[in-house]
């Protein structure tokens, strides 16, 4: 991939946001601005289509909600950090890390590849603890990108 996966400005830390519809929303937005998402409400339906069918929370206090969409124009990882944590659904509580993976329909496994390298790395207590303490975007997205975008 020619572009990071991750920027500071696809970054939320301490995201203020109640519902996983909020925080998928506010990143999402992230996405909008940066130039990696050219629509909206369209690409925010296939995220919650996806999401209808398996819930995105996984153990460990995260959450990797993620739909692969023709709006997507940069393979992008969105990252938001809660220490209040939002119900995404997973068997032991809230997520304190949610991943939105956006990534084009039209790519060869784009989005398998961000999914299964992200999956990897966050089975890692060691990884999940340097990003939930983390209160820098910057090194929040240095971070992810480094350790997912091989």
């Amino acid at each position: 991939m020619a572009h990071p996966i991750t920027t500071p400005e696809i970054v939320i830390v301490e995201i203020d946001a109640e519902t996983k519809e909020q925080a998928v929303r506010q990143l999402a937005e992230k996405l909008l601005a940066a130039g990696r998402l050219t629509g909206l409400d369209e690409y925010l339906a296939a995220v919650a289509a996806r999401e209808e069918h398996f819930p995105t929370g996984i153990e460990g206090g995260v959450a990797i909600p993620h739909a692969q969409s023709d709006l997507v124009t940069i393979p992008s990882v969105a990252v938001a950090t809660t220490s209040k944590g939002i119900d995404f659904g997973a068997d032991d509580g809230a997520s304190h890390l949610i991943f939105l993976i956006a990534a084009p329909a039209s790519g060869e496994n784009t989005h398998l590849e961000i999914l299964g390298s992200l999956a990897r790395k966050i089975m890692h207590e060691e990884f999940r603890d340097r990003l939930r303490a983390e209160t820098d975007g910057s090194k929040i997205a240095e971070i992810v990108t480094q350790e997912v975008q091989k």
